[in-house]
């Protein structure tokens, strides 16, 4: 598996006051959709959350998004590696997504730029 990068996830109360200082902060402009109810700001290697606060309470839970070439690979190796796969492999706005739970308890997105 070939780890193409990693965003740090951050919820914020106000989406629209926190991305100005992002977009200043990362050099770049915010790509925007949103999910579950939930507003998301990707701006760099930062992707920023806001919505209501139980959504927000389980998005706090995953320690990072990390980008891949191929979610499918991912799950294989994962669950060979004794990793409990959360949600499997679903469609996003710009490719597809898993969670996994690593043996050590910790949480990540994996996400792939599949169509």
């Amino acid at each position: 598996m070939e780890i193409l990068g990693a965003s740090l996830r951050i919820c914020v109360a106000d989406i629209e006051t926190a991305i100005p200082f992002y977009e200043r902060l990362a050099g770049g402009t915010a790509q925007r959709f949103e999910r579950g109810g939930v507003q998301v700001a990707a701006i760099g290697s930062f992707l920023l959350m806001s919505g209501p606060e139980a959504e927000l309470e389980i998005l706090r839970k995953v320690t990072a998004t990390i980008a891949v070439k191929d979610v499918d690979e991912v799950h294989q190796l994962l669950t060979g590696l004794g990793a409990h796969i959360l949600v499997e492999p679903v469609p996003t706005p710009v490719g597809r997504n898993l969670l996994a739970m690593h043996p050590d308890g910790s949480i990540f997105e994996y996400v792939d730029q599949h169509a």
